[in-house]
């Protein structure tokens, strides 16, 4: 059954990476009048690089872990079956 999971996985990654970008967008934009700066850029500061892709990692891991998890416990209540490990590892 857990195989079952592996397209919805995919599906559910590829929307969170959409829905990623478009909240992160809609976040920079509120602080900033210009595009989000890149590593390639050259006029772009250290600080205003880091800012930006700090910024971009923590709303796109936020964005992705909402997501799987709710696909998780959605395929569970549909299958009765949890999509992944049932306990963490202890050390």
């Amino acid at each position: 059954m857990k195989l079952v999971f592996i397209p919805i996985s995919v599906v559910t990654s590829l929307l969170a990476g959409s829905l990623g970008r478009w909240l992160f967008g809609q976040v920079w934009e509120a602080f900033a009048d210009e595009e989000p700066p890149e590593s390639e850029h050259l006029r772009a500061t250290w600080p205003q690089v880091i800012v930006a892709a700090a910024l971009r990692g923590a709303i796109f891991t936020a964005v992705r872990t909402v997501v799987d998890r709710g696909a998780r416990l959605g395929f569970m209540s549909l299958t009765g079956t949890w999509p992944g490990e049932e306990e963490p590892d202890q050390e």
